[in-house]
């Protein structure tokens, strides 16, 4: 069969199939031309979920008559200057965006750039240009999707699923650019200029309002990378990914290295099967990143991957790292110039028992622990009945003590406020911070152990072997198809090979494992759990308040390291309303 050349429309199709996919593909190709206009104010029409019409509409900078009629030819752009696809700073660059949608639609353009006689409408079907009384921007009319290809029809969903998918699409798009305004068939609404925690509760929902952390941070003195936005508390989860907002260079993106790093700074404090919210915006230089991966633009390459993860996932640990006191007297909350009291912890381990009736063992040798001193503190007589120490709790997040309800929970008093604290979360969140603290144990091994691997599955494995040295795990190459463990931390048993080839897999797949790190984790948090103190063991009023004291200087500490909440502050006009007492 000979080769031919294939013809114009034919060739559209092909790319509108990878650019067009449904109505909400259309929508964000139309949305970021109208970003890339100038645009600060943009309004989105969709009929029918899109199949019938969708309308995107801007007060960008318009267009000429001549770069209207190049505007719907294939591989025509104004984003490329100087031909660098290296040097990207637009949100589009392909020029294949509106010659593809053209091809699979009825799609008219109207526009007026401010300087030209009047306005220019084109037919995208017959190419034809006629005046037009449009007087500012752009609007660009998409009727009948998919009425060129009617088998792709079939693959639509229901009006209903379709309209959330755009609705989705613009909410990304809002999140990106907070200084332009967005309308949707008239009722969803993001103002312009709108406060970036004002456009997180608009978009993620009221319940986010006060329960989100800022994040500003630049690696190194060369500023080669900066990120900051907001990411949610860890005890304000979803049970799917569909609030967490990425951006790199402005741009949304759905990218495997970033939704990483956002699980691994998460990892001992959330469940794994819950999701963290967050709208995160990466700006790195455009040369050490490759946005030109996927003809819909939302997936990137980084030059240096690994630099890239270990940098935010730092970032992110660090905000959830802050303690309570850090908090408030970040908030200014604290009076100048007080300092808190580092109250040393009580050592809970004597006499402990755990859930199932057997003494805790003593400490992991895989873990170099030094468990806390008693405290040293005078209780007065009444055994606590009374307040000890300084009269004012305002320099005490969690307050005093007044009381323990079950055995589980601790009553504290601060200001106007109740705070409940579950001692046993409390408790294992302090240990499990200890642990992380010390030095793994690490054990040289007299033989090595070897594991079999596929060439491609070793290298992988060996491309992170410095990240595996971190966590005491010291390996090398065993010839071309094998892997040698020299080292390994101390009572550590596992089944190597399945570990290898799970690590191997992620690497391949995402250029990162975290497999490692999970496994410390769940060594770490089995250890802390069953030796903290347990629901159902009596606390003295003085242990209770050691206990808070100690969870007030320790870092994540409002949640366990299964990611259940430490404690909880009811207000007393709460309580109040509960007796209607208003």
């Amino acid at each position: 069969m000979p080769i031919r050349v294939l013809p114009d429309f034919l060739i559209n199709q092909i790319a509108a199939g990878e650019v067009v996919t449904r109505p909400a593909s259309v929508v964000k190709e139309l949305v970021e031309n109208a970003l890339d206009a100038g645009a600060d104010q943009i309004v989105v029409d969709v009929i029918d979920g899109g199949r019938t019409m969708i309308s995107v509409i801007d007060n960008g900078c318009g267009m000429s008559r001549t770069d209207l009629a190049h505007s719907i030819m294939r591989h025509a752009t104004s984003k490329l200057p100087d031909d660098d696809l290296l040097n990207i700073n637009f949100m589009g660059f392909r020029g294949e965006a509106l010659p593809s949608i053209a091809s699979v639609s009825d799609m008219t353009i109207d526009t007026f750039n401010g300087t030209d006689a009047n306005g220019w409408q084109i037919d995208a079907t017959t190419g034809e240009i006629r005046p037009s009384d449009w007087d500012g921007g752009t609007r660009i009319r998409v009727a009948n999707l998919f009425v060129k290809t009617p088998a792709r029809l079939k693959f639509l969903r229901a009006d209903r699923a379709e309209m959330m998918s755009v609705v989705d699409v613009v909410k990304r798009l809002a999140m990106s650019r907070t200084d332009v305004g967005f309308v949707l068939n008239n009722k969803w609404f993001f103002p312009k200029n709108q406060d970036m925690l004002e456009r997180i509760v608009a978009v993620m929902g009221d319940d986010v309002r006060g329960r989100m952390l800022a994040v500003d941070a630049q690696s190194g003195s060369d500023a080669s990378m900066k990120l900051y936005g907001f990411i949610s508390e860890p005890t304000l989860r979803r049970a799917a990914s569909v609030d967490q907002y990425l951006f790199v260079n402005g741009r949304p993106v759905k990218d495997k290295v970033l939704v990483g790093a956002l699980r691994a700074a998460y990892m001992d404090v959330m469940h794994a099967r819950e999701f963290p919210l967050c709208a995160l915006y990466l700006a790195i230089d455009p040369r050490r990143v490759d946005v030109n991966v996927s003809p819909a633009k939302t997936e990137v390459h980084f030059l240096e991957p690994t630099h890239v993860r270990a940098f935010i996932i730092k970032t992110l640990r660090d905000t959830l790292a802050k303690t309570l006191n850090q908090n408030q007297a970040t908030s200014g909350t604290r009076p100048t110039g007080d300092v808190m009291p580092r109250v040393q912890s009580m050592n809970f381990f004597s006499g402990a028992r755990c859930s199932g009736g057997a003494a805790h063992r003593g400490p992991d040798p895989a873990f170099m622990f030094v468990a806390s001193p008693n405290l040293n503190i005078d209780v007065p007589a009444d055994n606590g009945t009374e307040k000890y120490g300084a009269p004012d709790d305002s320099d005490l997040p969690l307050g005093r003590a007044v009381g323990q309800i079950g055995n589980k929970y601790i009553l504290a008093v601060r200001g106007e406020n109740l705070i409940i604290v579950d001692q046993h979360a409390a408790h294992e969140r302090i240990t499990y911070e200890r642990l992380r603290r010390h030095v793994i144990k690490t054990q040289p091994l007299l033989a090595p152990i070897v594991v079999n691997m596929r060439g491609e599955d070793a290298a992988a494995v060996l491309s992170i072997a410095d990240d595996m040295r971190n966590a005491g795990l010291h390996i090398d190459a065993f010839g071309d198809t094998a892997i040698a463990i020299f080292e390994k931390p101390a009572d550590w048993d596992l089944n190597w090979a399945e570990l290898f080839h799970d690590i191997a897999d992620e690497v391949r797949g995402h250029g990162h494992s975290s497999k490692l790190d999970e496994r410390l984790h769940l060594k770490l948090a089995n250890w802390a759990c069953h030796h903290s103190v347990r629901a159902g063991q009596k606390l003295d009023m003085r242990q209770m308040d050691a206990l808070l004291r100690d969870i007030e200087n320790t870092t994540r500490g409002g949640e366990c390291n299964h990611g259940r909440p430490v404690y909880k502050i009811i207000p007393f006009t709460e309580i109040d309303a509960w007796f209607e007492r208003v």
